[in-house]
């Protein structure tokens, strides 16, 4: 099971475009839903929200504290401000410890490839995470993608090649292609066409010539 993450929170009453005098005090709203229960207002201390969510994945539970009573959810939405990237505004999904949730996790490339290493190989990623269906208690934070399996220029991993961790049911098709290593990029390289260097400017050699000609015809 993964570490516990808690967030204090506190029921808001403050709603609608009110909001925008909360976020000047410093603090962020959201809102917590789920099936059978009342969507529910909260307030987040800003700071605080922003630097634990942003140190967590997307698969990971987070324990809100709202009011002394523990709702175990999912970050399922931020809404950021298009042009400072500031969040705000959160939606969590609130979970039931015993039913099977279903959601993406993000993969984990780890180790080296001896084919971008050592031939040059390009790692193209296809697939950044899986479909799957768990307890939330087996959620995994991420899921592990190794790549020393990739030696050659063409070798690839599949979904089918990934190793779950306990307790995981894969929905994600199993023939889907997660990365593949590809040759290298050759560059072209123009043919330039040797031009003879002369002193004088092909221009002025012209102009000279019509000169001499006009000087040769006046003598006739």
């Amino acid at each position: 099971m993964m570490e516990e993450v808690l967030l204090q929170a506190s029921k808001r009453n403050v709603v609608g475009k009110q909001v925008k005098t909360l976020r000047r005090e410093g603090i962020l709203p959201a809102i917590v839903y789920g099936r059978g229960i009342s969507t529910i207002p909260i307030s987040l201390n800003a700071r605080n929200a922003n630097q634990i969510l942003s140190a967590i994945s997307s698969s990971s539970l987070v324990v809100l504290v709202i009011d002394e009573e523990k709702h175990t959810t999912l970050v399922r939405e931020k809404q950021r401000d298009p042009v400072t990237g500031i969040v705000l505004h959160i939606d969590f999904h609130e979970v039931s410890m015993t039913e099977k949730l279903r959601t993406n996790v993000m993969l984990d490339f780890q180790g080296e490839s001896l084919a971008v290493k050592e031939l040059m190989g390009v790692l193209v990623i296809v697939l950044e995470s899986l479909e799957i269906e768990c307890l939330p208690q087996d959620l995994p934070d991420r899921i592990v993608a190794d790549l020393s399996t990739l030696e050659e220029i063409g070798d690839s991993i599949y979904v089918r090649d990934i190793i779950l961790p306990p307790n995981i049911e894969l929905i994600s098709d199993i023939d889907g292609l997660v990365v593949v290593i590809s040759a290298p990029a050759v560059e072209e390289i123009e043919e330039v066409e040797e031009v003879e260097i002369t002193d004088e400017e092909p221009e002025v050699i012209e102009r000279g010539k019509e000169v001499e000609e006009a000087g040769e015809e006046q003598e006739d």
